[in-house]
């Protein structure tokens, strides 16, 4: 007996021990760490969203002034954001869909949108659709939402326009006897013959690339309807007879000395900066770059890009760069993370407005166009309300199938391109960049 009762008294004082160390309820955490091993998770939701992207002054801004926004009605929210440089971003992605590990991931990140596709279709499991974020991706610009959608659905919450504009020095085209209306809606027939007048009668060109780029080239590309791949990811490059239009212009605009090509980045800001050429075709973004040269303020204009008069189709509008923003699996507060957006990026017009004047962050988001502060004439560029003519482009930009090789099909166009212009026959060059990406996709 006194055994039993000794075996009872230890039991007992077992079971007040376990009692004593009984995780309280307040002893979660925002990860969901498990209680006790084997035991029950008790899970803390977290108010917390951890996000990366670079760029200080332009997306960390934005997405501070987003938070801002967010905390008005949700004062406990919390957003994490760790700067971080879109080569790392596109490095880490590597590293978590190669290993199967994606506790490192964030909540939300940043991803340029030529990269979209390439890395949601490789990565599958790293990333979570947006359908049921409530966004109406109907409210932003067609060819914008294209690029983050795999599979029919929604991945990407548009961010920043890459929309093409057409800047031109009104006061060059004056000399020359022409406004900036003259080049609007142009074909690039016309705008050769238009430039050669220019630079005929005041010796600066219209227009600087890039050697061994082809930013422009994929614009003109895209303006059209056309792409590298056809709707099923196969490279069309080859027998591309929209891609064959658009190098013979490329060349005959550089032969007419209307294009002049520079050796770097800096050379091709440095031309139109210094005056040397007379304007520039890029995305919106290098508006900014254009607004620092303030000796030139109040002889800026924006207008629409060329066309390609000889394919059926064609627009005045095309996309440059930008970016969008894609959610993780590892997110543990998908509904925070799906109003969070919503209530920022994906509907509020206050929020595009306060992010222009500071960080000159463009949108796609189609009310913003109408709104008072994007259609506020610019004094740079002699009171034209640039802005809202941006949303509006964007509105008009042709779809790009990008697809996973983008990267990869774009160089061996630069390779093909710079070929052809110094000679080899047109057909060659775009055969072997055909056979150049089928061998990487292989």
């Amino acid at each position: 007996m006194k055994r039993i009762f000794t075996l009872l008294l230890a039991l007992l004082m077992l079971f007040a021990l376990v009692g004593c160390n009984k995780p309280s309820e307040n002893s979660g955490n925002a990860g969901g760490e498990q209680a006790a091993e084997g035991g029950e998770q008790e899970v803390e939701v977290s108010n917390t969203l951890t996000v990366w992207c670079w760029d200080p002054a332009f997306n960390i801004y934005s997405m501070k002034e987003a938070e801002k926004l967010y905390q008005k009605d949700h004062p406990d929210f919390v957003l994490n954001v760790i700067e971080t440089p879109w080569d790392d971003v596109q490095t880490k992605i590597i590293t978590a869909g190669t290993s199967g590990d994606t506790s490192n991931l964030p909540d939300i990140l940043l991803m340029q949108d030529n990269a979209f596709q390439k890395n949601v279709i490789s990565y599958p499991e790293l990333f979570i659709d947006v359908e049921g974020s409530g966004i109406k991706f109907a409210d932003f610009a067609a060819s914008k939402v294209a690029y983050s959608v795999v599979d029919g659905k929604h991945y990407g919450v548009p961010f920043d326009s890459g929309a093409v504009i057409a800047a031109y020095r009104t006061d060059v085209l004056e000399e020359a006897g022409y406004t900036i209306d003259d080049f609007k809606d142009l074909t690039w027939d016309e705008w050769i013959e238009k430039g050669s007048d220019v630079l005929a009668k005041t010796g600066h060109p219209l227009l600087s690339c890039v050697a061994n780029e082809v930013d422009v080239v994929m614009m003109m590309l895209q303006s059209a309807g056309s792409s590298l791949f056809d709707k099923d990811g196969n490279p069309s490059i080859a027998d591309n007879e929209v891609l064959k239009t658009v190098l013979e212009t490329y060349k005959k605009a550089k032969e007419s000395g209307v294009l002049v090509e520079r050796n770097d980045w800096d050379g091709y800001i440095g031309s139109f900066i210094s005056g040397e050429v007379a304007g520039t075709i890029n995305g919106c973004w290098i508006l900014a770059s254009i607004q620092t040269a303030t000796d030139q303020a109040g002889n800026w204009a924006v207008t629409n890009m060329p066309k390609l008069a000889s394919v059926d189709g064609a627009t005045n509008y095309s996309n440059n760069g930008g970016s969008s923003w894609l959610l993780t699996s590892n997110t543990q507060n998908k509904e925070l993370a799906y109003d969070f957006m919503k209530s920022t990026f994906g509907s509020s017009v206050q929020f595009y407005e306060t992010i222009l004047p500071s960080a000159g962050a463009l949108s796609c988001y189609a009310p913003a166009g109408s709104s008072d502060v994007y259609s506020k004439p610019q004094d740079f560029f002699a009171g034209q309300p640039i802005y809202k003519d941006v949303v509006d482009f964007s509105t008009k930009t042709p779809s790009n199938n990008t697809g996973v090789y983008y990267y990869e099909a774009r160089s061996a166009i630069a390779t093909a391109a710079q070929k052809f212009y110094q000679g080899t026959d047109l057909e060659t060059v775009l055969k072997d960049a055909q056979a150049e990406v089928e061998f990487n996709m292989q």
